[in-house]
């Protein structure tokens, strides 16, 4: 069996998990979240954790029961404590500024780049140059978050573009003569 799926999920005060069916809900303090769960997939809920384990004996049954594991698991920190992402503007000019659901970008466009929040995500912004995405779903938050970047990636000569707080953008010498 996957050594990912072996691993029990804890689960901390105050987070409800509920299974009807292959239908999981999981209820925390910041929110709600459901997901399907595939028919190759047991899920077994205890009093203090939560186990997957393949129904069936076939590879497939063992790889979706890793992956059943990790996607209960974020939902659970999710619910629990909710998941951010933090970008950064370098450049001379660049700028971002929350105005309730929408998220304002001026990065050297003639023209400021709206995006717009969908249902679970929040936007802050600490400063002119820095990014805060919010919200419960792991993977919607990092989509959010690379659909931001992707309007001005790091260029690797100056430095310049969006990109998150944790990454390192290599940087080329000039052409010389």
């Amino acid at each position: 069996m996957s050594r990912v799926a072996k691993n029990p999920i804890p689960l901390p005060k105050g987070v409800e998990v509920k299974l009807e069916g292959n239908h999981l809900t999981v209820k925390g303090a910041k929110g709600q979240l459901e997901m399907d769960v595939h028919e190759e997939v047991t899920v077994n809920l205890g009093a203090e954790e939560i186990t997957t384990a393949p129904a069936i004996e076939a590879q497939s049954a063992v790889a979706l029961a890793g992956t059943t594991r990790a996607l209960i698991n974020n939902m659970v920190i999710g619910t629990h404590e909710g998941f951010e992402r933090k970008l950064e503007l370098v450049g001379v000019g660049y700028r971002a500024q929350a105005k309730g659901k929408t998220l304002n970008i001026n990065v050297g466009y003639s023209h400021p780049v709206d995006i717009d929040a969908p249902e679970g995500i929040t936007f802050e912004t600490p400063s002119q140059t820095e990014i805060l995405v919010k919200g419960l779903d792991k993977q919607l938050v990092g989509q959010i978050s690379a659909n931001i970047r992707s309007v001005r990636p790091p260029e690797p000569y100056k430095g310049k573009g969006i990109r998150y707080s944790d990454e390192h953008v290599v940087r080329k010498e000039a052409k010389k003569k």
